[in-house]
């Protein structure tokens, strides 16, 4: 099909300047055909298209509508089966794109208001898992997340490294982001997080650590991100901003560069609020409580009979234990920094490690050591036996000559 422009000029050049068709033909290149047609049409060539071919899903478009105006969120598969049953016979994909396109008009539409928050109301609560596992010495790296925190009237931040996601893990982590925060709020927020509150109810170390304290909680329903927007947002400044670009040697390299890149964006201007978290952390803690001498314990406490082989065995690492204290109960105590054992009724120690994340070692303490050696080689000298001495010649006496 040739353009407007093109009938336009072979008509002027057949019709006004008397020029052949023939010639015409050798100007522009056209088909004599093509020319021949151009000027026998009376209206410029115009493209129209031809006319949508009915589909075969258009004879169930009332049904597809009634079944999501009952249900919205109905599977494409159910809404194919039941269309089957009345005679449709067409393919998955022409289905999927008219439920992409009609399924919108039927849901409830969301709205939200803009939530001012009261200096000190709540401190929102979440977990953010790190793209790369951390070292944690003797050649390994371990998967970790990082407790994260955010008042809602200052948006300060801040967070805490930790390697399980067990009630202990994530209540120290808890602490650890209210100490750095400096007061308590009057509500922490968290999502149904399973060691936290699962299906929705608060569990027993979650309620016992709150009232501790004390502050109240509030648990967000289920699939609702939106209720902890704050930390949202904080979560992928950490992703663009705190990750790229940075290489850790250790669990405490990682939390020392965290808890300085917190205090950096708690200096830096908030878009939200339009003002500094840092400025406003400082008039917030004046209407908040403040934190109690010392932060409920989180540590992991069981008691264990000292076994003949003097070690204890957590999170599959294996610690050395006094083996003078062999058979008898002890106390152990495991914190995010170290393991204790005490002896039940005389509170002797028995053991007091460094924790280390790395799996699968044994750490002995050369005190345990030294104290296993002497305690075997004097089992193996065996008690001390009394022989008594006679003279040869009391011998001789006796044999007759």
């Amino acid at each position: 099909m040739i353009s407007v422009e093109q009938w336009a000029e072979i008509r002027r050049m057949h019709l006004v300047d008397g020029i052949s068709i023939r010639e015409i033909h050798r100007r522009t290149g056209l088909h004599r055909e093509t020319i021949r047609r151009a000027l026998a049409a009376k209206r410029p060539p115009a493209y129209r298209r031809r006319g949508k071919a009915p589909s075969k899903l258009d004879p169930f478009k009332e049904e597809i509508e009634r079944l999501l105006r009952a249900d919205h969120r109905l599977p494409g598969t159910r809404v194919r089966e039941l269309i089957e049953e009345l005679g449709y016979d067409g393919g998955k994909t022409i289905l999927d794109d008219h439920l992409r396109e009609a399924r919108p008009r039927f849901a409830p539409r969301r709205t939200y208001q803009r939530t001012v928050y009261r200096p000190g109301e709540i401190c929102q609560f979440d977990l953010w898992e790190p793209k790369e596992e951390i070292p944690v010495g003797h050649g390994q790296t371990r998967r970790g997340w990082v407790v994260t925190s955010a008042l809602g009237y200052s948006r300060a931040g801040a967070g805490a490294l930790i390697f399980a996601k067990q009630a202990p893990d994530i209540l120290w982590g808890m602490g650890r982001c209210l100490t750095k925060l400096g007061a308590l709020p009057e509500t922490v927020v968290w999502d149904r997080e399973a060691a936290i509150a699962p299906r929705g109810r608060p569990s027993d170390a979650f309620a016992a650590f709150c009232g501790a304290l004390p502050v109240g909680w509030s648990i967000c329903e289920a699939a609702d991100p939106e209720s902890k927007g704050i930390l949202e947002r904080s979560h992928r400044f950490l992703r663009s901003n705190f990750e790229p670009g940075r290489s850790f040697a250790s669990p405490e390299h990682f939390q020392s560069e965290l808890d300085a890149w917190f205090e950096k964006a708690n200096r830096r201007l908030h878009r939200g609020i339009r003002a500094v978290p840092a400025e406003r952390l400082a008039t917030e803690k004046q209407r908040m409580r403040p934190l109690p001498e010392r932060m409920p314990d989180t540590d992991r406490r069981f008691v264990m009979r000292v076994p003949q082989q003097p070690y204890l065995r957590f999170d599959t690492s294996d610690y050395s234990l006094d083996p003078r204290a062999a058979w008898r109960r002890v106390e152990v105590r495991a914190s995010q920094r170290e393991i204790v054992a005490v002896e039940l009724g005389t509170g002797a120690r028995v053991a007091c490690h460094r924790r280390s994340f790395a799996k699968h070692l044994t750490f002995t303490d050369p005190t345990h050591q030294q104290l296993l050696d002497a305690l075997r080689g004097s089992r193996r000298a065996g008690p001390e036996v009394a022989v008594e001495t006679r003279q040869l010649s009391r011998y001789d006496a006796l044999i007759p000559a």
